[in-house]
């Protein structure tokens, strides 16, 4: 086996403290130190036994590559000091900001051929890959479905950063959906969207309805709120988040020619009959084998920590998909912002999502 990854992690906020709890678990990494500015969690990330310092210019030589979880604001400045330093980079999602900011990031880990990873972790759950692959079973994908709506607790939204302009459901959590759906479906070519704040009455969206169009044809519709309660979502259909209650609920379903498939499950309804498939002769259900649960979080960065070392991997998201990604989630914006639809290249690159 080989020694385990020096890596550091930039930022110890909620994401950041999940990222440090998986590290310490892992044993394809070694988290060497903690970059944090707030002197008063560095003193608490001290008395837990971790090294801890205030920027990445402290940093331990040996570090070799950095789990970058600060608020969105700081992701290019932070991630172009860990390019200064020669390091690999897992990225929080968004990439940045704006596009502007996220292609000069991308652009130039690309340019110095370092990678760079986007931290859109659900594709590391096995079942996303599993249902990648069995799509093709469904013939020629027609339409897609979705409806995710969790109810944030009122306290989520004490800090400041939360009710401002990009740290609605549409960056915060549409965002995952979109590198998702661009993940099963095919990539996403255009939105048209309506966007809500009437619930909870902030300055950013609470609520979004989506249609979509993507490249191969198909076509989507979506719909994703913090402010309703549900049993439809990613996290509470997959048992996920410990925070987040489960329900084992799907909350997608993908429509093909032949047959069509929920998801998270994988339940697929197909004609179990020769002939022609069509509406007069009922399809049949198909359970799919179960999958042991995994940590998606644990799993990505131990993915991360083989491509540093020279592995190949098509499933992680690299630069160019989380751009996408982030582009089609500010086109949401932008369209309920213009009231019309928003094609990809059509988001200026200073749009932050107001």
């Amino acid at each position: 086996m080989k020694k385990p990854l020096p890596i550091c992690v930039i930022g110890a906020g909620l994401i950041g403290a999940r990222h440090v709890e998986v590290a310490l678990k892992s044993d394809f990494v070694d988290l060497v130190a903690v970059v944090e500015a707030d002197e008063a969690r560095r003193i608490k990330l001290t008395e837990s036994g971790l090294s801890a310092v205030s920027a990445v210019d402290d940093l331990p030589k040996n570090v070799r590559a950095a789990v970058i979880a600060t608020p969105t604001p700081a992701h290019y400045e932070n991630s172009m000091s860990a390019l200064d330093k020669g390091l690999g980079v897992l990225l929080e999602k968004p990439v940045a900001a704006t596009l502007g900011e996220a292609r000069a990031v991308v652009d130039a880990f690309e340019k110095a051929g370092i990678p760079l990873v986007v931290g859109h972790h659900r594709r590391c759950h096995p079942f996303t890959v599993s249902a990648r692959e069995e799509l093709s079973s469904l013939g020629d994908l027609v339409g897609v479905q979705g409806f995710w709506s969790l109810r944030k607790n009122d306290s989520y939204f004490d800090p400041l950063w939360r009710r401002k302009p990009g740290a609605g459901p549409l960056m915060i959590n549409l965002i995952h959906e979109i590198d998702l759906l661009n993940f099963l479906i095919g990539e996403i070519s255009e939105v048209t969207a309506l966007t809500s704040s009437a619930r909870r009455k902030l300055e950013i969206e609470d609520t979004a309805s989506l249609a979509l169009r993507f490249e191969n044809g198909a076509l989507g519709s979506f719909l994703i709120s913090d402010a309703g309660a549900s049993p439809w979502s990613f996290e509470a259909g997959t048992f996920e988040n410990p925070n987040i209650a489960g329900t084992g609920q799907d909350y997608i379903k993908i429509s093909g020619t032949r047959a069509s498939m929920e998801f998270p499950s994988r339940k697929i309804w197909r004609a179990d009959y020769s002939g022609e498939v069509e509406w007069g002769r009922a399809l049949s259900q198909f359970e799919a084998p179960a999958y042991n649960s995994i940590d998606p979080i644990l799993a990505q960065m131990e993915r991360f920590a083989a491509v540093i070392d020279g592995a190949h991997d098509d499933v992680l998201c690299t630069g160019s998909p989380g751009i996408l990604a982030m582009e089609m989630t500010l086109a949401t914006a932008l369209s309920a912002k213009r009231g019309k639809p928003v094609s990809r290249g059509e988001v200026p690159q200073d749009f932050r999502g107001i």
